[in-house]
């Protein structure tokens, strides 16, 4: 068999594991929960068989999609592999062990149970939250460390898959610039959490000037430990608020948003994509993965509503109706493109090149 051939079948063999995985944990998570916190098992619609099959082929795509993009050099075939299993390992335990106190918070809707030193004046009133009803939100070291585990888990391994999607259209979009000196091109990731997308984006496209902005003092200095590591170039981390960007306008060349876009109330959504506007130099690209949506993946119906009757998500009812294509356009993109990839949507677009602010 030729080593091309090989390397996928261990990717193919990869994958079914991981999912094989997470179902497992969900699986048997849930039968825990129904034993110890009854109350706490939240009304779900059953999944038909058909919909299984219709779940199943749109993994299949994704993982094809994430092959290809890896055979035709979009990133090294390497970084299919590539996963912070140590890390993984030592906080799967504790991932078992924060179970009864998420049970605890949809049990009794505490939502705002958050640390008590948190200088709730720093951060807006819709962050202050326990999205997913997770131990923290987004505000502490306990979190983020078990953030990145938790989604994989969420997703039956293709958390990663999804967040590749993003390389190939933020590479196409970066190549307006391919006259520039390779450090002098700046790529700001928003919401950039724990920083997995930017160690993507690190692969793919080394060279340029790679930085990350959030809210989270705790998930940023997570992400510092995974990027500012070895002979790396450094990643420039900063606090700051979607809102309200803390750069010049028309400053950055390319600019990626991930899963930021349903945590965010309708109004503010809208003034984070013309931040995003704001700060790209004409000709930038941006690119955005988030949730799939009702209209794209009507089909999914069922998945989406019972996606917020398990997980706290006080805002994405709302998203799965938007139309962010509207939006964008509203914000003055132009070549908006839109792809999903099993639960991920993709929108790659363009700011005008006559745009100067």
């Amino acid at each position: 068999m030729a080593e091309p051939e090989l390397t996928k079948l261990a990717y193919k063999t990869l994958q079914f594991s991981k999912s094989l995985a997470g179902l497992a944990h969900k699986s048997l998570s849930t039968k825990i929960m129904e034993i110890l916190a009854p109350s706490a098992v939240p009304n779900l619609q059953p999944i038909s068989r058909e919909l299984l099959f219709e779940l199943r082929k749109s993994i299949n795509h994704l993982e094809d999609s994430d092959w290809q993009d890896a055979e035709d050099g979009i990133y090294p075939k390497a970084q299919l592999f590539e996963a912070p299993w140590l890390d993984w390992a030592g906080n799967y335990p504790l991932v078992w062990l924060d179970l009864p106190s998420t049970w605890e918070r949809r049990k009794g809707n505490k939502i705002h149970d958050l640390p008590n030193e948190i200088d709730k004046a720093k951060f807006p009133d819709y962050y202050l939250q326990n999205f997913h009803h997770q131990t923290d939100g987004y505000l502490s070291n306990h979190s983020a460390n078990l953030y990145d585990l938790q989604v994989e888990i969420l997703f039956n391994g293709t958390a990663d898959a999804m967040r590749r999607r993003i390389l190939a259209p933020l590479k196409k979009g970066l190549k307006s610039f391919n006259s520039r000196k390779r450090s002098s091109i700046k790529l700001l990731d928003v919401a950039t959490g724990t920083g997995r997308t930017l160690q993507q984006i690190a692969r793919a496209e080394p060279g340029i000037e790679l930085i990350g902005v959030d809210l989270s003092l705790a998930y940023l200095r997570k992400a510092n430990r995974s990027l500012n590591t070895h002979n790396n170039r450094l990643v420039q981390l900063i606090r700051g608020n979607a809102e309200q960007l803390p750069f010049e306008t028309a400053s950055i060349q390319g600019v990626t948003c991930v899963y930021l876009l349903h945590e965010l109330p309708l109004n503010i959504r809208e003034k984070v994509l013309k931040e995003c506007w704001r700060v790209l130099e004409p000709g930038g690209v941006f690119v955005i993965a988030d949730s799939v949506q009702l209209d794209d993946s009507p089909k999914f119906k069922l998945v989406l509503d019972n996606f917020y009757k398990v997980f706290h998500e006080p805002f994405y009812r709302d998203y799965i109706n938007d139309d962010i294509d509207s939006k964008l356009l509203k914000s003055g993109f132009e070549n908006i493109e839109a792809e999903s990839f099993f639960m991920t949507r993709v929108w790659s677009c363009n700011k005008p090149f006559n745009q100067e602010s």
